[in-house]
């Protein structure tokens, strides 16, 4: 009996042992063994699709492994909600196809929707973007330029160590989320590569993004309607349009931008420094309870910028901005400025400013005195200001 009762223990400790295993690799999944090719070519759309609809199945949490090597991936949507938390843990580099029609005419390129706890660690994404830029600057028949990387409609989204490149548009778009975390990240394009913004906000709450490098041709960072709670901090910005709160006022009925605060970032050789813009029309948002702390300017263009006649095509209405912009505060900001004016505040006539505050600033102009300019706008200065503040 007692070597009956050995044997029956070792099977019941090897079943114990081979279902942890089972279980272990059940929620590991790598995409090569789902018929992905880490060649480049050959398109790991679908097994992609098939892993992650492994992933999103289990019942406990979830890792997508992307092993070394290039993997192309056509356009793409993870959809959720999924049973547990999902993460994806990239070594190798995703690649889009350089055909931009082969995307469609959607606006994305890789697209998680409905998602409740995910994260992305590591691995870059190349949107193969050279084309389409081609394609815009020549005027050409284009579709509409593809996101690399879209949230919507998720919570508790986490993405660090992410080199993104040379996307189509957008590298980062964030759109209706909640808790979402971006650090650690690297985000490039050439300077003349258009709408190539490093990360987009819009219709999200309680977002953190620190330590990141982003060098593009549009905004390294832009905020933009129904975005509150946000916190950004450790940005390298350049070259690019700089950190952006809008554009606003696109629509007559929109919400505001509330409560955002951008600290401890440098400005190298950006279009602007830190900037709120609308267009000059009718609108009932807003923009307030908005900090820029400890900030750095090596030769940006405008510093320090409030831009309620934004019109880059020169075809606007000549109407004043409906958008309300109060309670902003600009302290410890120093630095160069590539232009004579670094201090702009160019507010609505109908809508003045108000509330706005200086406090420690120094920014100089190379080529002589540099000065500040004030229009519709109010508030107060203290400390040292420099150039003489206009409020």
């Amino acid at each position: 009996m007692a070597k009956h009762t050995k044997h029956f223990h070792s099977l019941i400790l090897f079943v114990a042992t081979f279902s942890l295993f089972s279980s272990c690799n059940a929620s590991y999944i790598n995409v090569v063994s789902f018929g992905a090719k880490p060649d480049g070519k050959l398109d790991s759309t679908g097994a992609f699709l098939r892993a992650w609809s492994s992933a999103c199945k289990s019942n406990e949490a979830a890792t997508i492994y992307v092993p070394k090597g290039s993997f192309l991936l056509k356009q793409v949507t993870f959809w959720g909600p999924c049973m547990n938390k999902i993460d994806i843990r990239i070594d190798g580099t995703i690649v889009a196809p350089s055909d931009y029609w082969s995307l469609g005419n959607s606006g994305y390129w890789i697209l998680f929707m409905k998602l409740n706890r995910v994260s992305i660690y590591g691995g870059t994404l190349d949107g193969s973007g050279a084309g389409y830029w081609h394609c815009k600057k020549t005027g050409g028949n284009c579709p509409a330029g593809a996101r690399t990387l879209s949230f919507s409609w998720s919570k508790n989204v986490e993405i660090s160590g992410l080199t993104t490149i040379n996307s189509k548009a957008m590298h980062i778009a964030v759109d209706h989320c909640q808790n979402v975390m971006i650090q650690d990240v690297r985000i490039r394009a050439p300077s003349r590569s258009p709408n190539t913004d490093g990360i987009s906000l819009q219709f999200s709450t309680d977002v953190t993004i620190s330590h990141a490098t982003i060098m593009t041709g549009d905004d390294c960072i832009s905020i933009s309607q129904g975005t509150t709670n946000v916190w950004i901090q450790r940005i390298a910005c350049g070259p690019g349009h700089g950190i952006s709160v809008g554009s606003l006022g696109t629509f007559g009925d929109e919400a505001g931008v509330q409560n955002v605060t951008v600290t401890d970032s440098v400005f190298t050789k950006t279009d602007n420094g830190v900037r709120i813009k609308s267009w000059p029309q009718p609108s009932n948002g807003y923009a307030r309870d908005i900090v820029f702390r400890n900030l750095i300017m090596q030769n940006a263009y405008n510093p320090i910028i409030i831009d309620q006649r934004y019109c880059p095509s020169g075809n606007c209405p000549h109407q004043n901005s409906g958008v309300k912009i109060s309670r902003v505060s600009y302290e410890h900001i120093k630095g160069t400025s590539a232009s004579p004016i670094a201090i702009n505040f160019d507010c609505s006539e109908s809508n003045p400013c108000w509330g706005i505050i200086l406090q420690d600033i120094k920014l100089t102009y190379y080529k002589g005195s540099a000065t500040s300019s004030c229009r519709n706008a109010g508030g107060s200065s203290s400390g040292i200001v420099i150039p003489r503040s206009c409020v």
